[in-house]
């Protein structure tokens, strides 16, 4: 007996696989999985990140230290690992030697030790995330702090948070690798150690979980979200120990922006966005330079650390992490000649050197840049509006957070960061506006980033927006066929090859649910199987039907749908009733997901379609 349900009016789809019988069906059904959205695991996985936060914070004070270390013994030839600036060294001209020394042994770390050293870290661990399912070589969690300490404590022009960062991110992949983890977990724990050594470097946790989620997660998920953000606040305790509670520049006193202001501020921002595009085709341009050269690549790093050491001689306070010229710029203590002085000849030895493919980071020296425009730019405008009220410390901020914003895509990353670093209230509205505009600008410039430029030559694919994915909001009675046809698992096949032969619009489906006396699911038979000659005529339905009956319900997603039915391996889902799980009320079919989506295509051409008629009105 053939049982046929009309609930509502829709046209009958197909799309069953002609998949083999899997025998006798079973009894017991198989329907979606309600996840928590935080269990058991992802306790386990925060408890971890506990762990590794504090072994992230105590990482960052020991590669602080040996970056101390060595820029003493380089610079000054004394034994101590007090965090200094090579900028009060006495060398002479041999002050050019001591970085083309420390990029020497770079570049052979880097060709006898692991290639994975060069760069800034940050987009290398996000193409370990993107393909290597969140697998860092376990060598590279020892081999870049050490790489990295050497070139910026031998005058390299980096900021100690990017190798930090890059070493905490490793550390957080080897731990996921040693555990049991999946991907997921793996990818969590990365950005967990990431997030952590940013926090210990600058205390500012709230930012380092969000430049974990723009880019390495890629998500906004409980599961990853809230281990990375107990990893930060472990790793500020630590800090706290060594350290103590202090913005590690800040700022007192500012001036309340009003309407021009705000509006300067803005402006401000815009330009240091066409800035960051420019900066950022410099650096591969430089790069793109290198890979000309008839040389082996390790010897680059030398040949760029030529650069870093002539533009030190001149300019010593180019060399180095640059700390202390990002809280001179913010308190307006470099103003005129020499802040220009500053931030041009910090990019040229910045962008030779990065470009070399030395072990280095780019936050430092990307904020010391765009600090620098910043209060330049607030200067000029001050002298020509001086009645507008806007303060060259606010306009130093949001240069360095615009640049930032602008070269990473990491907007609310940059604008929180510059708060927690200043614990300036006054300047988060200037920010809001200023990376904004910037963010703005480099957005319609430039298609790629300074952190994914790299990786995306490389063939990958990396997320550029986040947001949720449309099948997850539509839900299966939307879409679904009402129009069900059922069989009688005890039906023979030559009962059901005859109805078919009699050309029923009904009978001409791939694929049936088949359902007992009592019309309870238990399974789906093909139309392949119902006609293939090795089955006997006399066989009933029920013994070629492929089991065990997989159902969704009607207030389930499409993507929960599409998971089911990827899981299982089918294309076409009987739909049941969540008050009467015993009873097929509707079907899906893989045509009903695609109708799903056209739907969605299908509005977007509409309205650009009507945007492209109003253009030529």
């Amino acid at each position: 007996m053939i049982f046929k349900e009309r609930i509502r009016n829709s046209s009958t789809k197909e799309g069953i696989p002609l998949a083999p019988s899997m025998g006798p069906t079973l009894e017991s059904l198989y329907l979606p999985k309600e996840l928590p959205a935080f269990g058991i695991r992802s306790v386990y996985i925060s408890l971890i990140s506990i762990l590794l936060g504090i072994a992230g914070g105590i990482i960052a004070q020991i590669l602080t230290r040996l970056i101390g270390l060595i820029t003493n013994l380089s610079f000054y030839g004394r034994w101590s690992t007090e965090f200094s600036s090579p900028a009060g060294n006495h060398l002479g001209l041999w002050v050019i030697f001591v970085p083309i020394a420390g990029a020497i042994i770079v570049g052979f770390m880097a060709r006898y030790g692991s290639k994975g050293i060069r760069g800034h870290g940050i987009p290398e661990a996000m193409e370990h995330v993107l393909l290597n399912e969140s697998k860092i070589p376990p060598r590279l969690t020892f081999l870049k702090p050490l790489s990295a300490a050497i070139s910026i404590g031998t005058g390299g022009p980096f900021g100690a948070e990017g190798p930090i960062i890059a070493t905490g991110g490793a550390l957080g992949s080897l731990i996921g690798q040693l555990l049991k983890t999946n991907s997921d977990e793996r990818k969590t724990l990365l950005a967990a150690g990431a997030a952590a050594g940013m926090t210990a470097t600058f205390g500012s946790p709230v930012s380092a979980i969000l430049i974990a989620v723009e880019l390495l997660l890629f998500e906004f998920r409980p599961q990853s979200l809230i281990p990375v953000a107990l990893a930060c606040v472990s790793a500020t305790s630590v800090r706290l120990l060594f350290v103590g509670y202090h913005p590690i520049f800040e700022l007192t006193g500012l001036i309340q922006a009003g309407g021009f202001a705000l509006a300067a501020y803005l402006i401000l921002g815009a330009i240091i966005g066409v800035a960051s595009v420019f900066v950022t085709r410099a650096v591969y341009a430089v790069e793109d330079s290198f890979e000309k050269l008839p040389i082996h690549w390790m010897w680059w790093p030398a040949i760029g650390a030529v650069a870093v050491g002539i533009v030190g001689y001149f300019a010593p306070k180019t060399m180095g992490v640059g700390y202390d010229n990002i809280e001179n710029i913010l308190s307006g203590n470099l103003f005129g000649e020499a802040l220009i002085i500053l931030f041009v000849l910090k990019f040229i030895s910045w962008v030779i050197s990065l470009g070399s493919g030395t072990s280095g980071g780019t936050l430092a020296p990307l904020f010391t840049i765009g600090g620098g425009l910043g209060a330049f730019l607030g200067s000029i405008i001050i002298s020509l509006f001086p009645s507008i009220g806007l303060d060259v410390r606010i306009a130093a901020l949001v240069g360095m957070a615009a640049m930032f914003a602008g070269s990473a895509r990491a907007l609310l990353t940059s604008i929180i960061f510059a708060f927690e670093t200043t614990m300036a209230p006054l300047g988060l509205l200037p920010l809001l506006a200023g990376c904004s505009a910037s963010y703005l600008i480099s957005s319609l410039m430039m298609k790629n980033t300074i952190m994914t430029e790299k990786i995306v030559r490389r063939g990958v694919r990396v997320p550029n927006e986040y947001h949720a994915d449309y099948l997850s909001k539509v839900l299966i009675r939307d879409c679904a066929t009402y129009d069900v046809v059922k069989l009688n698992g005890n039906d023979t096949i030559e009962q059901i090859r005859k109805w078919m032969s009699e050309g029923s619009r009904n009978s001409s489906h791939h694929g049936f649910p088949v359902v007992n006396e009592e019309e309870k699911p238990i399974g789906v038979v093909t139309r392949r199987e119902i006609l293939s000659p090795k089955h006997s005529t006399e066989k009933s339905i029920k013994e070629i039907t492929i089991g065990p009956a997989v159902l969704a319900f009607e207030d389930n997603t499409i993507s929960e749908a599409a998971d089911l039915m990827a899981e299982y391996e089918i294309t076409r889902l009987p739909i049941v009733n969540r008050k009467n799980t015993n009873k097929i009320v509707a079907v899906l079919s893989r045509s009903d997901i695609l109708k799903a989506r056209k739907k969605r295509i299908d509005e977007t051409r509409r309205f650009q379609r009507s945007l492209n008629t109003s253009k030529k009105i």
